[in-house]
Formats: C-alpha cells, sequence, structure tokens
C-alpha cells in the first residue's frame, strides 16, 4: 500500500529505441508502483545487450515478460488475466517463451511453474542480471527460476533504458527492499530487506539523464527517508558499522542536498516517505532549495492510533500530526498526499471517525484510498480476521473518498489568481491546444500551447480549476530553472 499505484499507467507495453544489430523481439508490459517500472527499464537494459529490442505487437515476441505486483488482490487478478491472454498467443507461436517478474513471482513461484504451468521462467526483483542465465535454462527446455532476495543488489551499475519515456521526467531508484514489517503488507517478503544505493552511482544516472535533456527526476525507493550509504550493505547491519564509516555515511536529506546543489536547472521529487523514517532535515533542505518539489506523498493508512499499531505502524495519530504541523510550518506551500486503508480488522465506528478527523486535520491534496484486503503471505492475513463486513469497508472507503475531493477543491482553490511555475511534460488530453505538466505542488496544470514546448519551466497564471487541474494562461518562461 505504501506505493503510489497509478492506475492509468497499467498493463503499459513498453518500448525502447531499436538495437541495430538485434534480432530478437521483447514484449514487457508493467502492473503496480513506480519501482515496478524503474524495474523494467532496467530489465529492457540487461536484454538489449542479449539481442532483444521491444515490440508492442505480442504475435511476434520470442519472449513476453509480466512485471507484478502483490499489493493488491485485483492486480493479481489482471495479470492471470494476461497470462491467459499470452498463453493464447503462445499456441499460435509455440516458441514464445513467457516470464512473471517482480513481486508476485516471488510470492507465487511454485504456482506459477509447477502447479498452474503457465510460465517458462519466474525472477524475482532481485535477481535480472541472471536473466541471461534463465534464458539459456528455457531455451533447453528446462523451467527457470531465481526468487532469491540479495542483501546487496541495487542495480547501481545498470544504466536503466528509459521505457516509453516523454524526454522530460525520469524516475532513479536509490533504494530497494523495506525493513518495516507493516501487518498488511507483502513488500519485505517479496522485496527483502532494505538497502541503498551509492551515491556515486545516483549522481552518475542524474547527470546522464541531465546531458540528455531531461529536467525533472523522482527518486525512488519503499522508503527514501531511510536512505542510508555507508560504503554497502543492509540498512539493519549500520551499528556495527566502524565509526569511519559512520562518520562519512550519507543519509536522504544529505543525499536531496548534494543532488539539488548540483543540478540546479533540474526539478527533484521523491517517493514514498514514511511518517516514522522523516526527519526535520529533509524538510530543512527541500525549504533551502527551490529545485526540490513541495510536495510529500505520507501514507498513513489509519487515523487511529489503536489500528496504527495493528498494523505494525511505528508511529501513533499524534506524532503523524506533530509531524505534519511542522511541515507546514517550515513549508506553509506544501503539498501532502495520503494512503488510507478503510476496515482494516477490529477498525470500529470510532477508529473511522478518527480516520476522518485526521485528514481534516492534515488538509491533504491527493489521496490513495482502498478498502481492505487480505493479502496472502502477510502477518494480517495469517492473525488477524477480515472481520469488517464488505458493506460496512465500502460505506466507510465512500466517506473517505467523499472528504478527500472536498478537501483536494479547497486545495486546488489556493491557486487561483497565483501564478504558479510549470514544467510541460505532454499534450493535455483533452485538447491538442494546450499543453500539460505539473507545478511544484504535484497538481496538474493545464494551459494554451503557444510558443512552449515540453520540457519548457513556464509561468502560469491560474484563472479556475477543478479538484484535480489547475487551468490557466502562460505569461513568460520561468527564469530560475529555464536552462
Amino acid at each position: 500500500m505504501e506505493k503510489i499505484i497509478e492506475e492509468n499507467k497499467q498493463g503499459q507495453s513498453l518500448v525502447l529505441e531499436q538495437k541495430e544489430g538485434n534480432t530478437k523481439k521483447l514484449f514487457i508490459e508493467s502492473y503496480g508502483c513506480q519501482m515496478n517500472f524503474s524495474d523494467s527499464e532496467i530489465v529492457a537494459s540487461i536484454l538489449a545487450n542479449e539481442g532483444f529490442n521491444t515490440t508492442q505487437n505480442i504475435e511476434e515476441a520470442d519472449l513476453v515478460l509480466v512485471n507484478t505486483c502483490s499489493i493488491r488482490d485485483k492486480a493479481e487478478q489482471t495479470v492471470r488475466k494476461r497470462l491467459e491472454t499470452y498463453n493464447a498467443v503462445k499456441k499460435i507461436n509455440p516458441g514464445m517463451k513467457v516470464g512473471v517478474l517482480g513481486c508476485m513471482a516471488e510470492r507465487l513461484k511454485s504456482q506459477f511453474l509447477e502447479e498452474e504451468k503457465i510460465v517458462d521462467m519466474v525472477i524475482g526483483p532481485d535477481a535480472y542480471k541472471d536473466l541471461p542465465n534463465l534464458l539459456k535454462e528455457v531455451e533447453e527446455g528446462r523451467d527457470a527460476i531465481n526468487v532469491i532476495l540479495s542483501k546487496e543488489e541495487t542495480y547501481g551499475d545498470i544504466s536503466p533504458v528509459r521505457l516509453n519515456s516523454n524526454g522530460v521526467t525520469a524516475f532513479v531508484s536509490i533504494t530497494r527492499g523495506c525493513d518495516n514489517m507493516c501487518t498488511f503488507c507483502v513488500v519485505p517478503f517479496t522485496r527483502g530487506r532494505e538497502r541503498s544505493r551509492e551515491p556515486q552511482s545516483i549522481m552518475e544516472e542524474i547527470a546522464d539523464l541531465y546531458d540528455k535533456g531531461f529536467k525533472e527526476v523522482t527518486l525512488l525507493g519503499q522508503n527514501v527517508d531511510s536512505y542510508l550509504w555507508y560504503g554497502g550493505g543492509l540498512k539493519k547491519d549500520f551499528v556495527k558499522a566502524s565509526e569511519m564509516q559512520k562518520a562519512t555515511a550519507v543519509d536522504f536529506a544529505q543525499l536531496l542536498d548534494m543532488v539539488a546543489k548540483a543540478f540546479p536547472k533540474m526539478r527533484f521529487r521523491f517517493s514514498t516517505s514514511n511518517p516514522q523514517d522523516m526527519h526535520l532535515e529533509v524538510i530543512e533542505v527541500m525549504a533551502k532549495h527551490h529545485n526540490i518539489c513541495k510536495y510529500i506523498h505520507l501514507p498513513v493508512q489509519s487515523g487511529s492510533t489503536r489500528i496504527l499499531k495493528e498494523m505494525n505502524r511505528q508511529h501513533t495519530r499524534e506524532e503523524y500530526m506533530e509531524l505534519v504541523d511542522n511541515i507546514y510550518r517550515i513549508i506553509p506551500e506544501m503539498s501532502l498526499s495520503q494512503d488510507m486503508i478503510a476496515g482494516f480488522p477490529t477498525e470500529t465506528e470510532e477508529d473511522h471517525q478518527d480516520t476522518l478527523s485526521l485528514m481534516e486535520h492534515c488538509n491533504y491534496d491527493f489521496g490513495f484510498m482502498f478498502a481492505y484486503s487480505e493479502r496472502p503471505g502477510t502477518l494480517a492475513a495469517r492473525k488477524m480476521e477480515d472481520d469488517v463486513p464488505a458493506d460496512v469497508k465500502n460505506r466507510r472507503l465512500t466517506e473517505i473518498i467523499n472528504l478527500q475531493q472536498k478537501m483536494a477543491l479547497e486545495r486546488t482553490q489556493r491557486f487561483i489568481g497565483q501564478v504558479v511555475e510549470v514544467l510541460v511534460e505532454k499534450e493535455s488530453k483533452r485538447s491538442d491546444a494546450h499543453w500539460s505538466g505539473r507545478n511544484s505542488q504535484n497538481t496538474v496544470v493545464v494551459f494554451p500551447k503557444g510558443d512552449y514546448k515540453p520540457g519548457d519551466f513556464v509561468n502560469v497564471l491560474i484563472s479556475e480549476c477543478t479538484s484535480a487541474t489547475l487551468i490557466g494562461e502562460a505569461v513568460g518562461y520561468n527564469e530560475i530553472m529555464q536552462a
């Protein structure tokens, strides 16, 4: 749940520039969070060196890969339906091989290969470098599997191919895995323990993006706030580090400061944050740099301290609200978004009301809201009865969504009459005469094209809005950011 899942991106088949001399065809599509889409870029880069060019025509593919998500049951069901489609195509093209990547591969490895016999290979999130060996196994007629979770792998030495890129914004992974054992979440079991990527490799990847004309980077991880580089190794082993390692360690606030200083004409975002690990040093760094966007995705999951304890969240309602108060104190123009689960086991009406009141206190701009669904393998599934009736869950979820939509409209209205900085990303979905981009607070802004182009930083005077979109007129280039 702690990762933003953009519904409009689900199931995208990814395409990159064709490499001369490559003769094999790869069809790869992704489901789930931004980490999965970022991982697909790593996979495509590895396979490009193995003779594969991507295709969007599944019928001509030699290899079909689906990068999967285990966060929600809906995502798993969607992937199962896609596997049925792949196997129908396989009857026409029997030489085609099918593989499952990512979190679902880790969780359902034996079912896919042995019981259901619907795929040829299963590759966990830390095994992508083993793809060439696994492909040889498959080509020799054997099933192939590697779902071993690594204590070291960060893919810092792989330069990802940017798939379906707009050439303006990109993701750069800085951590892998998660140490927070939230009772509703499968991520620690599917992606392993938390480890951070070497800062220099992060800087080099961003420098390469800058040279290629990219204007905005999102630093990505299951929990970016606990980023900690001390020479390699797991986050939990930092206590055993030498005095020199501790003295030269780089935490997330320092990394954010480094990238903002080194690339003043690029904008930076980050996702996802965890309330228990977010320190005010990060907020102070954000306040110091114009090019760090004033937006934080800060999942809370519930407004009830009792339910937070049941979820094994390492913070209380009061601690979370104090953090939010301090964020708004340091950066009044900040935008916040939330993750919220309605109907977690044992949730009472009082707990639900606590959630609604916390939302009003925090005044979120956006939200990602779900009714609780039991995920196999989690502590909640093993130890807790899913005892909130479906109709109660849905009613509570509706109340949460309605409140969020009301707040979202109020939050976008604050921009009316203001000039905001917008990075032009693409043509508006609704009008080919308008550009679409986002302001620092992550709100979509639409304005007439004029002479501007994607990658421009434009000042836009906002005249009207919906709960999700700002509408206005360009008043010139933004001189601070425009290179």
